[in-house]
């Protein structure tokens, strides 16, 4: 069984967890939902998850080797009981060879960290998607050149590994604009959106990935990511779908940014 690729939203910080006990604000439910959802979606269960966060740059990709990785509470501002969260899944021994090995074979040079915690970019979805924190995961960097054709690359070389059981996530946010929030900002978000939507899902996979590629002439496509790196697990996705159809199968308005997740293969 061929496994889809997903990107997906985390959010904007711990927002699943600020009330402990009870749900989210209500603006976060519907995404919240989503997540819960994911695993149940799929064509079956994996045995293992490649996750790439907006959260983790580095000059080459850079596979997370540790076995049982901490969290890294990269977030600022939040109750004092949202940096004491656990998710205590797993990593992978073999995993994150197979990564290195198939990224070497398609010309990247790569590096392994053991030591860096999980970002919430990782851990903050993940609480939601698999609660019980059962199935191993490993977590592979951005470039920090930050361009989009090697992010495209990327995916495509660790495309095999959808007919192995593991599942390959992109975690940012399809609008990531920290700077612009309210009602007012939602007729741009949605231009944005609808464009980005519609060159992720053309049907045509060469012209879709070209079209990706080529995000910063889309209709404000730099108000929406003032920086791309929320942006790029997108690409890294896109690329290890491969020629399968692309879909949305999210859409969502919160603080006035519209949000979309998408689905691979």
């Amino acid at each position: 069984m061929t496994l889809p690729t997903l990107f997906l939203p985390h959010g904007g910080g711990p927002c699943f967890f600020l009330n402990p006990g009870a749900a989210p604000d209500p603006m976060w439910r519907p995404m919240e939902a989503y997540l819960a959802g994911l695993l149940a979606s799929l064509p079956e269960r994996p045995r293992a998850i490649l996750m790439v966060s907006g959260h983790w740059e580095a000059p080459v990709p850079t596979v997370h080797v540790g076995e049982r990785p901490g969290l890294l509470f990269d977030y600022y501002g939040f109750p004092e009981h949202t940096y004491h969260l656990r998710w205590n899944a797993p990593g992978s021994p073999a995993l994150p060879r197979r990564t290195a090995a198939l990224l070497a074979a398609a010309g990247f040079v790569t590096a392994g960290e053991a030591t860096r915690g999980w970002d919430h970019g990782v851990f903050v979805p993940m609480m939601v998607a698999v609660p019980g924190a059962d199935i191993p995961l490993v977590q592979l960097s951005l470039i920090d050149s930050l361009d989009p054709a090697a992010h495209v690359a990327l995916g495509r070389a660790l495309a095999p590994l959808r007919d192995e059981g593991v599942l390959i996530v992109g975690s940012g946010m399809s609008f990531h604009n920290l700077r612009a929030r309210g009602p007012q900002v939602t007729p741009v978000a949605t231009e944005w959106d609808t464009a980005l939507t519609a060159a992720v899902t053309d049907p045509d996979p060469a012209a879709r990935a070209q079209r990706v590629i080529d995000w910063e002439t889309l209709p404000h496509a730099r108000f929406a990511h003032p920086e791309a790196e929320h942006l790029l697990p997108l690409m890294v996705a896109l690329g290890a779908g491969g020629d399968g159809p692309a879909v949305c199968d999210y859409r969502d308005t919160v603080m006035g940014w519209v949000v979309s997740g998408y689905r691979f293969g």
